[in-house]
C-alpha cells in the first residue's frame, strides 16, 4: 500500500519521502481519509497542505505535512523555546519538528475549548496533521483574496475571537491577513503552530503585533482603528493562567 502511496505523489518526492509515506498510509488506514483522495490546496515555506475526503463520506479534511528536509527547524526551536509546554524539548531537527506539529494539534484543541472559531484537529502523526476543512464544498478564501464585504462588522469579530483566546490564556502570535479565512462572512482563525500562553515571554508582544497586523488590512479598507485602545480592549476582558 505504501509503495502505491508513492506511485501516486512521485512528482512529489520533496514531500513524501518514504517516512511521510508510511505515516499517510497509517492515519488513513485509521479511518481519518479515504486513501488515494488527496489534492493540493497550497505550498507553504514550512509545510504542503492537501485536501481529502473523509471517511465518512459527508465531509472533507485537510492535511497539513511539514517537510523534514527544508523546514527552518532553528526558527522553530526559538519558537518552541518560548512556550513553558516545551522546556526540555532538545535541539535535534526530527524531534523540533514533530513537536511543532504536535503542539499545533494541541493549539488547535485549545482554540475549541475556548469556542474559537477555528478548524477542528483530527490526529497528529509526526510531521503530519489532520484537520477539518473550512467550508463544505470548496475550502474557505483567505480574507486577503475574499475580502470582507462589511469590513467593519468582520474586523471586529475577529477581535471577538482574539478576546476569547487571550481569556483562555493564549495569543495567535502570526495573526494576519494570510491566517484568517472568510467563511461566509465570518472570519476563522487558521495556522496555529506559533500560538504561545500567555505567561510565555514575549506574549504580550506577540498579541500587539496581532493587532497591528490585522488593523494594517482593515485600515487600507477604511476601518478606523486605534490599535493602542483595541489592544486595551482585548487585554481588560483577562486571562486565565496556564
Amino acid at each position: 500500500m505504501a509503495k502505491k502511496f508513492r506511485e501516486r505523489f512521485k512528482t512529489l518526492n520533496d514531500v513524501f519521502d518514504q517516512f511521510t509515506i508510511r505515516n499517510l498510509f497509517v492515519l488513513s488506514s485509521k479511518d481519518h481519509f479515504v486513501d488515494g483522495t488527496m489534492s493540493p490546496l497550497s505550498i507553504g515555506k514550512e509545510a504542503n497542505i492537501f485536501t481529502a475526503a473523509a471517511k465518512d463520506g459527508d465531509s472533507r479534511i485537510v492535511i497539513k505535512i511539514y517537510r523534514l528536509e527544508t523546514c527552518d527547524f532553528n526558527k522553530m526551536y526559538s519558537y518552541l523555546a518560548l512556550d513553558p509546554r516545551y522546556t526540555n524539548l532538545k535541539k535535534k531537527k526530527r524531534e523540533v519538528i514533530f513537536a511543532w506539529c504536535q503542539r499545533e494539534f494541541r493549539n488547535l484543541m485549545a482554540c475549541r475549548e475556548a469556542g474559537v472559531r477555528a478548524p477542528l484537529p483530527l490526529a497528529f502523526l509526526k510531521n503530519i496533521l489532520v484537520m477539518t476543512q473550512v467550508g463544505e464544498d470548496s475550502p474557505a478564501q483567505k480574507m486577503k483574496d475574499d475580502v470582507p464585504k462589511q469590513p467593519q462588522k468582520f474586523f471586529a469579530e475577529i477581535i471577538g475571537e482574539m478576546k476569547k483566546l487571550y481569556r483562555y490564556g493564549y495569543t495567535h502570535s502570526d495573526l494576519s491577513k494570510f491566517n484568517i479565512l472568510n467563511l461566509d462572512q465570518r472570519p476563522v482563525l487558521i495556522d496555529f503552530s506559533q500560538m504561545l500562553p500567555m505567561n510565555a515571554p514575549h506574549a504580550y508582544e506577540y498579541l500587539k503585533r496581532d493587532v497591528e497586523n490585522v488593523a494594517d488590512f482593515f485600515r487600507r479598507l477604511g476601518v478606523k482603528i486605534d490599535n493602542e485602545k483595541v489592544y486595551k480592549e482585548i487585554v481588560a476582558v483577562g486571562t486565565k493562567k496556564v
